[in-house]
């Protein structure tokens, strides 16, 4: 059986190879981007080191729903997103003995409501251009794809070809994979800051000396922006917390892969248990950099103020805390805090099991057996940045996944690696600019949904 829940730092170190003293590209952060940008800059004939400051899949990446998905992309996405389905049933081939825990069991998007059953159809009428496979679907077969409703959903959207992997567990094996190929994969190493000469990028400089590359990717998720920080880099980066609950197994689960009407979302595991989710509703922790970026994120903050609960103070050692070091010589913040595991919001968790159960009264009330919290890093647009920093040559930063990251970590990840081998990445890269946050661009939200 593999390992279905999150990462932790009680989890044993599984990578402490040997550091070089020079090689060809340096990643840090150990999450999917990092570790899929690793493989296939290896597959590509570079010579990797990738460094991560506790675990590998140690923070969102283990602690995310676990959905591959197309549905809802924003457009700039999708194309990334649509590689990236096919790279993980290519990974899944070839790693195989089940290791990803990849399923191509589609995702299934209920509508409540007329309103919401439109945005959906808008997001289709553009999305067909790409050529995806999503249908919507009506009430009666709403009926079908999902027994046992006691709601009367309006219509729903599909997506046969979407699937489900188990994060943690597929993080590692591509870890793995990536380690066969010649990666040199670090964990408990953290990068402290850059080894700059003229300005560019010249070495890595970690707790364990420095490693001499002319190019560096950033896959620090929500560290990325206190990493930059200290170089003089700013990016107007948050980050939210989303809380993931998991089921005793149950029988007789309502549908095979990821579904979701808004107030919840669930999938089902492979020990047949569901990991259930809160819908769009998160935390977010009142820190400096959150008041440095409220005009940045003040549109996005006018559309997503009732599904966001404030906090005043972020947990100890959180990127944005108020006592979080900006500056450091020596021990950086990533020491201290190895693998920043925050506690779950239960009462959310609760709404959602609560909201779960009265759709699907058959279930007889699934009792949570577990739970845990991530953090989401995010931008104003929830967009991510995949791009060099203009500021420093040689630094290429990923950051800003939005909790969708995991499903599309390959896809990224081999954009990355042709960045490195400055290749043409096969993609419309211009939604992923550095630059637009600072160029005056408002802020587009695009046809996400």
């Amino acid at each position: 059986m593999i390992p279905l829940g999150p990462v932790t730092e009680a989890t044993p170190v599984g990578f402490a190879d040997a550091l070089p003293a020079a090689c060809d590209l340096v990643i840090i952060g150990g999450g999917i981007i990092g570790v899929s940008a690793a493989l296939f800059a290896a597959e590509r004939g570079l010579k990797v080191v990738l460094c991560e400051k506790g675990r590998i899949a140690g923070e969102q990446s283990s602690r995310n729903w676990g959905w591959v998905r197309q549905q809802g992309r924003d457009l700039g996405e999708l194309p990334i997103a649509m590689e990236s389905g096919r790279l993980w049933r290519e990974l899944d081939a070839r790693i195989g003995g089940d290791r990803l825990g990849y399923r191509q069991t589609g995702i299934l998007k209920a509508s409540r409501s007329a309103a919401h059953l439109a945005r959906s159809e808008g997001w289709l009428a553009q999305a067909r251009a790409f050529g995806v496979d999503t249908r919507m679907v009506s009430a009666a077969e709403m009926r079908d794809l999902a027994p046992g409703s006691s709601v009367a959903h309006v219509g729903g959207m599909l997506t046969p070809s979407d699937g489900r992997a188990e994060p943690g567990a597929a993080t590692t094996a591509l870890a793995r994979l990536a380690q066969s190929l010649g990666v040199v994969l670090r964990e408990n190493c953290a990068v402290r800051g850059l080894d700059l000469v003229a300005g560019r990028v010249a070495g890595v400089e970690t707790e364990q000396g420095l490693i001499r590359a002319d190019q560096a990717i950033l896959a620090g998720g929500s560290w990325s922006r206190l990493f930059l920080h200290r170089l003089g880099v700013r990016i107007p980066q948050l980050s939210v917390l989303a809380s993931v609950a998991v089921t005793a197994p149950i029988n007789g689960a309502p549908f095979a892969g990821g579904f979701g009407d808004g107030s919840y979302a669930f999938r089902t595991r492979a020990d047949g248990s569901l990991l259930i989710g809160p819908g769009s509703e998160h935390d977010f922790f009142i820190g400096p950099d959150a008041f440095r970026s409220f005009f940045d994120f003040l549109k996005t903050l006018r559309q997503d103020f009732r599904s966001t609960t404030f906090r005043p103070w972020p947990p100890k050692g959180y990127p944005d805390g108020w006592t979080t070091a900006r500056r450091w010589t020596a021990e950086s913040p990533f020491e201290a805090v190895r693998v920043l595991s925050p506690r779950p919001n239960a009462a959310a968790l609760e709404r959602a099991r609560a909201a779960m159960a009265r759709t699907f009264p058959a279930l007889a009330e699934p009792r949570i057996s577990g739970s845990w919290a991530g953090m989401i890093d995010t931008l104003p647009d929830v967009v991510p940045v995949i791009d060099r920093v203009p500021q420093i040559p040689g630094l290429i930063l990923a950051t800003g996944m939005g909790g969708h990251g995991f499903g599309i970590g390959p896809g990224f990840g081999r954009v990355l690696a042709d960045l490195a081998l400055e290749r043409a990445p096969g993609h419309d890269l211009a939604r992923f600019r550095f630059g637009r946050f600072s160029d005056g661009s408002p802020v587009d939200f695009g046809a996400a949904i």
